[in-house]
């Protein structure tokens, strides 16, 4: 029986804009709160206990990160929403994991949303939506649950290496979402490896019964995959045109560089679609050799046995005047007769180079 799937959708049914539904399966995670508050001579990072406790940044003078994991908590994303000034339809959008990557535009903020992909121990795809606010002096971050490719910028940061400490929270967002995008690359570069992999099995004519399965497995990732890191063009694209006060001029060229690697990346995966396709061509190619080669053994044996068994009939026959069954030697005769004919025949199959 098929495994009854259920609905990521059912949740939404019936209910009005705006109205926080968390969508995702993870409704035990613990809420965690880390906010990092920095400038050019100083940094303060902590875990904050409480949602309330990260009200105090969004006027500072200093820029401030705020990491939420937790998309389950939809009272804390809720307050937090309100002291933030962020639209229902946002928040709406920060529960819904199923959202496709977007980005609006508001008076006071900018609401960018992506996917981020890694591969578990056991290379399997895992997709987790993380969602940003970019307010004048601050970033908020929120993600379904622990965990992360945003530990070089948390480096970074702790170590006032490079410019992003001097800069403002256009850049702070710029690197984060230049973790996430550098993090496609790692996705990219395994998943080449699995389709050159399945090539190889190919090639080598050990094709097993479940190479179908992988390829198939395969295709489903890369889709995966691509409805993530397509929509991104989109994205970097709206924010070099974007008039907003909140990205300064100096802090575009950035942005581009992230736009060429969405490009780049756009141009792996294409190729990895036409691979993958290629892939399934060659193993039904494969499949169809094989059978072609059974069949071909089966009717050169058939041949075979089609003059020896009329021989057999003739002389399997229960006619009283048959004279070569009276002979002394008749059996060991035909015995011979048969053996000649099945050599000349393979003689004749090897020449024509069908064996």
């Amino acid at each position: 029986m098929a495994k009854k799937r259920t609905s990521k959708y059912k949740k939404h049914v019936g209910k009005s804009p705006g109205t926080l539904t968390y969508t995702g399966y993870k409704d035990s995670q613990k809420l965690f709160i880390e906010s990092f508050d920095y400038s050019s001579d100083f940094i303060n990072e902590q875990e904050l206990q409480n949602i309330e406790d990260a009200f105090q940044y969004k006027s500072t003078d200093s820029v401030t990160w705020i990491n939420i994991n937790g998309l389950n908590h939809i009272n804390e994303i809720e307050k937090i929403g309100t002291h933030y000034n962020l639209h229902p339809l946002v928040l709406e959008d920060i529960v819904n994991i199923s959202q496709r990557p977007k980005i609006d535009e508001y008076e006071d903020y900018i609401f960018v949303s992506l996917k981020m992909l890694y591969y578990d121990a056991d290379e399997n795809i895992t997709i987790e939506q993380v969602s940003f606010v970019l307010g004048k002096n601050y970033v908020l971050t929120f993600q379904e649950s622990e965990g992360d490719v945003f530990d070089t910028v948390r480096e970074r940061l702790r170590g006032g290496k490079g410019r992003i400490r001097t800069l403002g929270s256009d850049y702070l967002l710029y690197a984060l979402m230049d973790a996430v995008v550098d993090h496609y690359y790692i996705v990219s570069e395994t998943m080449g490896n699995k389709v050159e992999d399945l090539e190889d099995i190919l090639f080598s004519g050990n094709v097993k019964d479940d190479l179908s399965q992988q390829v198939l497995s395969l295709k489903k990732e890369l889709l995966k995959v691509r409805r993530s890191i397509f929509p991104l063009r989109e994205i970097i694209s709206r924010i070099q045109k974007s008039d907003s006060d909140l990205i300064l001029k100096k802090n575009l060229q950035f942005y581009n560089d992230v736009y060429d690697h969405i490009i780049q990346l756009s141009d792996s995966i294409d190729i990895f679609r036409e691979m993958i396709w290629s892939l399934m061509d060659m193993y039904m190619t494969t499949i169809s050799n094989k059978m072609n080669e059974v069949m071909k053994v089966l009717t050169i044996i058939a041949t075979i046995f089609i003059p020896l068994t009329f021989i057999a009939g003739v002389y399997g026959m229960n006619f009283d005047n048959i004279p070569e069954l009276h002979y002394k030697n008749s059996y060991f005769i035909l015995w011979g007769v048969m053996f000649l004919i099945f050599i000349a025949m393979l003689y004749y199959f090897k020449r024509k180079k069908w064996l």
